[in-house]
């Protein structure tokens, strides 16, 4: 066997129908496979001994470039080949994905009394999130992707019972009256070679407004169930008055109790198609 390597994305997929190609020092195309449906290149042409360029090229994929060394049976192992998508945005394979909310969490933290922190979370919460691969032959333009999530109001979680009593009454969240807490994207936007900027809808206490969720996607693998899991963190800011949650209480020198921005932190764990059912 003169040539074997594996073509796969940054987080581990095959990349099917890569082609690869290998020049000697004179420049001469000397050899050139096509991968399988597994990502898996074979040639078993052997070679003359001596240095080579592999090229690995996939539309939809930055092309790569290494250097290969034949030795003296006339066969190189490339290993594996890790292709970036074109402009170097990366998000898991297209299709549905669903919200585990059993390995996902939804935190939220306020300035108390100017000094320090108060954090809480979400308990209940749900989506779905759509991946899309647009753009001519698969071009990797996933801009078409959209997520739509709903929190349960009343499961809001800092610690202390009495504040979570206080934090649900028409003061701020008013649960009897706006049960949920809905978010639904409008658009995505590429910030980076794994971050995007989600740009949404966030319905809260009865009001929605425009928020943009700064979005990292850390990976995919599979999970000990068989199934396959895919992994993000974003976070955003949101101002109590965009929502007309405007109460207070001001202490001496000015200084207010609950701080007027919530930061929320999102990590978020998502299982290809619909969550398995629980054991």
């Amino acid at each position: 066997m003169g040539l074997r390597a594996q073509v796969r994305t940054r987080d581990g997929w095959a990349v099917q129908h890569a082609v690869v190609t290998l020049t000697d020092t004179g420049g001469n195309q000397v050899l050139r496979a096509t991968a399988d449906p597994d990502g898996v290149v074979t040639a078993s042409e052997t070679l003359a001994p001596g240095p080579y360029t592999v090229v690995v090229t996939a539309v939809g994929y930055t092309p790569s470039a290494a250097t290969a060394l034949v030795t003296a049976s006339g066969r190189a192992d490339v290993g594996t080949v890790v292709l970036a998508r074109q402009g170097g945005f990366e998000l898991p394979p297209p299709g549905s994905w669903s919200i585990d909310p059993a390995h996902s969490a939804v935190s939220v933290v306020a300035q108390h009394l100017g000094i320090a922190s108060v954090h809480g979370r979400f308990n209940e919460f749900g989506g779905t999130i759509e991946v899309v691969e647009g753009g001519a032959a698969g071009g990797g333009e996933y801009t078409a992707s959209h997520v739509n999530a709903v929190i349960g109001a009343a499961s809001v979680d800092t610690g202390n019972a009495l504040r979570d009593k206080h934090l649900k009454s028409p003061d701020f969240l008013d649960v009897e009256t706006f049960p949920e807490i809905t978010f639904r994207s409008t658009g995505l936007t590429p910030a980076g070679t794994d971050r995007w900027t989600v740009h949404g809808k966030l319905a809260l206490h009865g009001i929605e407004r425009d928020v943009d969720l700064a979005l990292s996607y850390l990976g995919t693998g599979a999970d000990p169930w068989g199934g396959v899991r895919a992994a993000f963190h974003a976070t955003t800011e949101l101002h109590r008055e965009d929502f007309q949650m405007n109460y207070n209480q001001v202490l001496q020198a000015g200084i207010a109790m609950v701080g007027a921005v919530l930061r929320v932190e999102l990590h978020i764990e998502a299982v290809q198609g619909e969550l398995p059912p629980m054991p």
